[in-house]
């Protein structure tokens, strides 16, 4: 899986979960994004701009 920002491929857990975390837009689906995008642009505006 890929941060939908950076195209970066995400770090998995041994269970399969994610490092990082998902953004719904304004249609309801789920963004996956990493953990250096979510430092670097806080708020959910600037994420969902970024996509």
């Amino acid at each position: 899986m890929n941060c939908d920002v950076c195209k970066k491929t995400l770090a998995e857990t041994f269970l399969k979960k994610i490092i990082g975390s998902y953004v719904k837009d304004a249609k309801g689906k789920l963004h996956p994004v990493c953990r250096e995008c979510q430092k670097k642009l806080q708020s959910k505006a600037e994420l969902l701009k970024n996509l």
